[in-house]
This record gives structure tokens, C-alpha cells and sequence, in this order.
């Protein structure tokens, strides 16, 4: 077997604070006095999606000054650039830490601070999605969308909603017509703990272009084949499902029907922080469980690599790292 970390991966749905490294939060709660939440623990550490989600708070509450955004940027491309991920789109909900902090461009320039010094550091490269909770206003909608207008050149790559489900997306449809005029890519969370209902307003009203989960897809055929003819990739993330209660255990994710479907099906962790896994760690978990063998993880991975929004030269670099790594010979 071929070593999964060497394996060249692209990384395309991770929130960024929840990546953050449990000494970091305990430096930067200290040094801005705020109360640190504990580290989650279990496989499934919390009771439901809002107390997931009231976690996810208390973790943003930490972050205050420019230099914290920075950070935990940096150190998620050492991070990741350590356990084999070439290209990274990073999920930040910068209009919300704005707002909160009272300076609109703060946190995500911070960020983009840091991801830059990472990247030249470690040989990653990163883009940035801008996500809004469907619960929250419009009008801060159309602020993540400034934002992403605003530092289109400096990295920021798509928005996307995200959040309860159970939240329609009607609201949001101008935001979501002006993104796509603008030509910025649009990737919303959708049939994670919904069923098939929000994947299609997220490919309708949404327009989306990647869908954040979509596991939900199984539950209508008719469904699942123009997703499938449309091309529209899944970013599946089978530890944080578990984790979340959307899925029973890793054996019993939906995974390998998913493929079996001829969806196209991208890797992800989606909350590391809390599953305490990497992506090496979830590609070695296909392996283990499902039986996965070195081609169909090479092909998973090239599926990630084809799904992002990296420049060409980049995808095509990393799709010769792939084929180069499943060409060498196994261990």
C-alpha cells in the first residue's frame, strides 16, 4: 500500500476555525481573555447540529485581533501541506467576524495575510470561499458578497450558504444572481441534514456549482441522475457526518454508493477539529472500511482536483503528482 500522505490531495470543504490547533485557541483565548470551549471528544460529541453550532461560536468568539486570523491561516497550511494536500479551499465566514468585531475587512485581509505567508512557506496553494448561515440576514449576504468582490484577486474563490437547512435559500436569490454575474463561483451546503429538496433549490435558485455534503442525493433517483449528468461534484465528508448523527458510523456512510452511482465524489474533512482527523486520516479510513484500493483512492483524489477551482496549470500539475504517485511502487 502507497503512503496516503504522499498521495497529492486537493481539500475543498474545511472550515477554518475549525482547524484550529487546540494550543493555539488556549494562546489566543488567554491573550484576549476570552473562555476557551473544550476540546470535543467522542465520535459523536454533540447532541445535535445547535449545539454543534453554538461549539462553532464560542470558537469564533476567540479570534479578535489581526494577528490571531493570521494565525491560524498559517498554520493551516502547515497543516495541511504536512499530511499531502497541494491545494486547499478554505471556508471562512469572514462577513460574521466583521460584523462582530466592528471592521468589515479585517478578519478575512488578516486571513489572506496568513494564507499567503503559509503558502510561500510550505508549497500549498489556497483558496478562500465565503460562507453566510442561511439563518442570518440578507443584507449580511450581500456583504460576504463585497467581500468576496473585493478581494477576488487576492484569493477568494466562491460564497456559498451554509447552516440549518431548514432555512430556505428564496431569500438569498439576488445575492446568488449578482455572485454569478459577477462571476464568482457559488458552492452551498446542501442534502447534509436535509433531504433531496434543499440539493435541488441549491442547484436551482443556488446555481451551485459543487455541493457542500449532498449525501441526501440518494433519496431520489430522478435526483441523482442530473446531478450526475449536470457533473455537479459532492464534497462528501463521512467523519464529520458520523460525527453530527447524519450517518451511523463510517461503515454505514453512503459513500460507496455514492460512487457506485457515478456521482462525482470529492474527499473532504469538513470539521477536523472536530472529528480530530486529517484528510490523510479519511482517505486512510476508505481504505480500511470500505477496502478502497490505491487506484480508486488516486481517482478520488483526482476527482477533488478536478472539482476545485484552481488555475489549469495548477490541476493539471497535480493530476501528473497523482498518476505519478500511483505509478511508483507500493510499499
Amino acid at each position: 500500500m502507497r503512503d496516503l500522505d504522499a498521495l497529492p490531495k486537493a481539500h475543498l470543504h474545511v472550515h477554518l476555525e475549525s482547524t484550529v490547533r487546540p494550543e493555539t485557541l488556549r494562546e489566543i483565548g488567554a491573550a484576549n481573555g476570552v473562555a476557551v470551549p473544550d476540546p470535543p471528544s467522542g465520535e459523536r460529541p454533540f447532541a445535535g447540529f445547535r449545539q454543534f453550532a453554538d461549539h462553532g461560536t464560542l470558537v469564533r468568539d476567540c479570534l479578535r485581533r489581526p494577528e490571531d486570523f493570521a494565525r491560524v491561516a498559517a498554520e493551516f497550511c502547515a497543516d495541511e501541506a504536512a499530511r499531502g494536500t497541494r491545494y486547499a479551499e478554505v471556508t471562512f465566514t469572514a462577513a460574521s467576524h466583521g460584523e462582530r468585531l466592528g471592521r468589515p475587512e479585517m478578519p478575512l485581509a488578516a486571513v489572506l495575510d496568513g494564507l499567503a505567508a503559509g503558502q510561500a512557506e510550505h508549497g500549498i496553494e489556497c483558496g478562500v470561499i465565503l460562507d453566510h448561515s442561511r439563518r442570518r440576514s440578507v443584507e449580511r449576504a450581500w456583504a460576504t458578497l463585497g467581500l468576496a468582490r473585493r478581494f477576488a484577486a487576492d484569493g477568494v474563490v466562491a460564497i456559498g450558504m451554509a447552516g440549518d437547512e431548514a432555512h430556505p435559500l428564496a431569500p438569498f436569490a439576488e445575492v446568488i444572481a449578482a455572485a454569478a454575474d459577477a462571476g464568482v463561483h457559488l458552492v452551498h451546503h446542501a442534502g447534509e441534514s436535509s433531504g433531496a429538496a434543499s440539493i435541488r433549490e441549491a442547484i436551482g435558485i443556488g446555481r451551485a456549482e459543487r455541493l457542500g455534503h449532498g449525501i441526501r442525493v440518494l433519496d431520489d433517483p430522478g435526483l441523482v441522475a442530473e446531478v450526475r449528468d449536470r457533473a455537479i461534484p459532492l464534497e462528501v465528508c463521512p467523519s464529520s457526518n458520523v460525527a453530527l448523527g447524519l450517518a451511523d458510523s463510517f461503515a454505514a456512510h453512503p459513500l460507496p454508493a455514492l460512487r457506485a452511482a457515478g456521482l462525482a465524489v470529492t474527499l473532504n474533512t469538513d470539521v477536523p477539529s472536530v472529528t480530530g482527523t486529517t484528510l490523510t486520516g479519511e482517505f486512510t479510513r476508505v481504505r480500511e472500511v470500505f477496502g478502497a484500493t490505491d487506484a480508486e483512492l488516486a481517482g478520488l483524489a483526482r476527482a477533488g482536483i478536478d472539482a476545485s477551482f484552481a488555475p489549469e496549470p495548477t490541476k493539471a500539475r497535480l493530476r501528473g503528482a497523482a498518476a505519478a504517485w500511483l505509478a511508483a511502487p507500493a510499499a
